[in-house]
């Protein structure tokens, strides 16, 4: 009897395994998209995407189904704050995003979950992550022609990025639209998966080769590039490496920039809790506790900052294929955290990851920096915001003029500008200005 026990748990536990190796493969295109885009490392952040997942299921006494990966809401931050403050800089920035969620789940046990939502209302963050979208609107475009991203130089031919970048693109947005069961989870998977395959071809055929000979990028004069993937990086990386960690180096203007950015996704935080919970039928916000899955989420994006990894976000990929296999035992996520965490000693995983050519995450970034504006512009739509009251035009106009026109001010010992500024402006004119004024 013992033995049948033991037999019929290791067929479970292995059943799970595999359960949680494909919830990872779920996550897997997105998780490893900011890493690609902001200039991280791929491997550390499989490592703090599984870390973090486990610390998120400790404190929520391993009760929710959810995994946590890499935020697509801090990609604007993280690129302009790596290019300002370098990665160790940048980082403190998101050490302090993770604490106030802390912050605000400590505020949640004391004076009830409402207490976000009169804060930081739909008129706030609505504008804020339209803002986080369209910042990076022109780095989508450079990377797309082949471009970097802030346009200095070229990587690829214009045609031959174009040609790239419609196809990563135009797959993901099939695939998005069409796709059935496990497929139309990972839309961003098959969208670089279809433009890698077609940057394969374009080098096979030699297409790309006859392009760039007929290629006069401006007044560049005999400019030359190199093939649009060289796999040499892949064979000199070992099978085995420790992920390139990195800490963080405290730095009071990144902290200032970054922190409010944290805004929005906190309040997306109560959307993803309530979405896993209607999907299995469980009341998540009052057990465990809002207040614990919101600082779960924040301690794991802390956690990840401090090895030199992306914030963390619960993955509605993920969720979604909750509800497909109606796996709702929280272990499966445990596996995939793990398989995370091997797959981060990987070597030559980040080596292959880095030959993704430029245009194809340029044709991702299209669809996906559009589809966090459409995100903002769906947070004031549901809740009946209405744009014309002159309060309401007065937050939203400042917080978008503020944030994308780029505007700054020097606060003697530090700048704040950009999306934080935007940030701390919303919540600054919601709370100053008077209600009921039509």
């Amino acid at each position: 009897m013992q033995n049948d026990l033991s037999a019929s748990e290791y067929r479970f536990r292995l059943k799970d395994c595999l359960l949680g190796a494909q919830m990872l493969f779920v996550a897997f295109g997105a998780l490893v998209l900011v890493p690609l885009l902001t200039g991280l490392d791929a491997n550390v952040a499989l490592f703090t995407a599984g870390a973090g997942t486990l610390l998120f299921q400790i404190i929520t006494k391993g009760k929710v189904p959810v995994f946590l990966a890499s935020s697509f809401a801090f990609i604007a931050p993280i690129i302009y704050g790596v290019k300002q403050w370098g990665v160790p800089g940048t980082l403190c920035g998101l050490v302090a995003a993770g604490l106030l969620y802390v912050v605000f789940s400590l505020a949640i046990k004391v004076f009830g979950s409402d207490i976000l939502h009169r804060i930081l209302p739909p008129v706030v963050t609505g504008p804020v992550i339209m803002v986080i979208g369209l910042v990076l609107a022109p780095v989508a475009v450079h990377m797309a022609s082949g471009r970097t991203g802030d346009g200095a130089a070229w990587l690829v031919p214009q045609a031959t990025a174009f040609i790239i970048a419609g196809v990563a693109l135009v797959t993901t947005v099939l695939v998005s639209l069409l796709g059935r069961g496990m497929f139309k989870l990972i839309p961003i998977l098959c969208g670089i998966g279809a433009g890698y395959a077609a940057s394969l071809i374009l080098d096979m055929t030699g297409i790309s080769a006859s392009i760039q000979a007929g290629f006069d990028p401006g007044d560049l004069q005999n400019w030359t590039a190199p093939a649009l993937i060289s796999f040499q990086k892949v064979l000199d990386a070992p099978w085995l490496a420790i992920p390139n960690f990195t800490l963080p180096e405290w730095n009071l203007e990144a902290v200032l920039f970054i922190v409010p950015v944290a805004i929005a996704p906190a309040i997306e935080h109560f959307g993803d809790v309530l979405a896993i919970g209607g999907i299995t039928g469980r009341d998540y916000v009052d057990d465990p506790g809002i207040h614990r899955t919101m600082m779960g989420d924040g301690l794991a994006t802390s956690l990840a900052a401090m090895l030199g990894g992306p914030p963390n976000t619960t993955y509605s990929e993920v969720s979604g294929a909750v509800a497909l296999t109606r796996s709702f035992n929280p272990a499966i996520m445990t596996w995939a955290a793990i398989t995370a965490v091997v797959l981060a000693f990987v070597g030559k995983l980040g080596a292959f990851l880095s030959t993704i050519p430029v245009p194809v995450m340029g044709g991702i970034m299209v669809l996906l920096f559009g589809a966090i504006a459409v995100i903002g512009i769906n947070t004031l739509v549901k809740a009946g915001t209405d744009l014309m009251q002159p309060r309401n035009l007065t937050i939203a106009a400042v917080i978008l003029v503020f944030g994308i026109g780029g505007m700054s001010f020097d606060l003697v010992v530090v700048k704040l500008g950009g999306i934080g500024l935007a940030g701390v402006i919303g919540v600054l004119l919601n709370a100053i200005l008077p209600k009921g004024q039509n």
